[in-house]
């Protein structure tokens, strides 16, 4: 084996040499990382996005972090409510580094530390609600969370831009109760809304009859009034045509009915009372005096004819009209 020349072995080692010195004086920064510089174990500086140029063998690389917005994840916890339900929980925060320098040297791990102040915040929120209002203010959890975690990670070079509870689950006995209570809420709600229809249609059946007893009243008072003062025409008319006048209408009246009763099919036999004779002449007595003309005084009555003797013993050769 040849010797090898030991300018050449200086030669190579040179070359070595300058590609390790290039290789750790020339960094190349990925797109969304903020690379820190430490020198001799102290932090100098950052480097940004693109070539950058440190000493070799005296700077180095020290922390590397991701300036993007982080998506973190919370993991499931349980949690006890006010009223001493048990619930368990989990969420998401978004966070994003805004002070590199403060994000890499004022805290060891970043992630860590967000992800046990959101689990404690958490259950702090939380244990002041009862569970109703845990299941049901969620966005009242989260402006809660984001308030006290974006102020705590200030200090820390990061700002979270937003919390979401996930999940709210409260155990499978609970659940059944709560179901169980919701439909006798809901069955209670239909009764009373039943009720309430119930009660409203007897009011407006009563409302309706009273109305129809006022309508009717009306309608009685108004006959009333119309016979009243048909009552008074004939009164005064009879007050200037005298008594005849008056045996007349009474007497048109009588024809009417009497009319109607023997014209209804349904009458096979028609009596007429005793008092219906002189009711008749007063009938007769009305016509002459409307065939009468105008001025002319009526005519007299008819005579009635003697009255019958009172019974008693007949005596011979005594005619009953000459008693006494």
């Amino acid at each position: 084996m040849p010797d090898i020349p030991l300018a050449t072995i200086i030669l190579v080692i040179i070359l070595i040499l300058a590609v390790v010195t290039v290789a750790k004086g020339v960094r190349t920064v990925p797109q969304g990382e903020v690379w820190s510089v430490e020198r001799f174990g102290a932090f100098t500086r950052l480097l940004q996005p693109g070539l950058n140029l440190i000493i070799p063998y005296v700077d180095g690389i020290g922390r590397k972090l991701n300036v993007q917005e982080v998506v973190l994840d919370i993991p499931e916890q349980s949690v006890i409510t006010k009223d001493n339900a048990s619930v368990a929980v989990d969420g998401i925060v978004y966070y994003r580094v805004m002070d590199p320098a403060k994000a890499a040297y004022a805290v060891q791990d970043l992630k860590q530390a967000l992800v046990a102040m959101a689990m404690t915040n958490i259950r702090a929120v939380i244990g002041e609600m009862d569970l109703d209002q845990t299941l049901s203010s969620r966005d009242r959890i989260n402006t809660s969370l984001l308030s006290i975690l974006d102020g705590a990670t200030e200090a820390w070079g990061a700002k979270v831009s937003r919390v979401e509870i996930r999940k709210i689950e409260p155990p499978e006995n609970l659940i059944r109760a709560m179901n169980l209570q919701m439909t006798a809420e809901r069955e209670r709600r239909a009764s009373v809304a039943k009720a309430e229809g119930d009660k409203q249609a007897l009011v407006l059946q009563a409302e309706g009859r009273r109305d129809a007893a006022l309508r009717d009243a009306e309608a009685r008072e108004a006959l009333a009034q119309a016979e009243a003062n048909a009552t008074r025409m004939v009164a005064e008319a009879a007050a200037g045509a005298g008594s005849d006048a008056l045996r007349y209408f009474i007497a048109q009246q009588y024809v009417k009915a009497f009319e109607s009763l023997a014209g209804n099919p349904a009458s096979k036999l028609v009596v007429v009372p005793m008092e219906s004779a002189s009711l008749a002449g007063g009938i007769t007595q009305a016509m002459e005096l409307l065939r009468a003309a105008p001025g002319t005084p009526p005519a007299a009555p008819p005579a009635a004819p003697p009255a019958a003797p009172p019974p008693g013993p007949s005596l011979p050769g005594v005619s009953p009209w000459n008693r006494g």
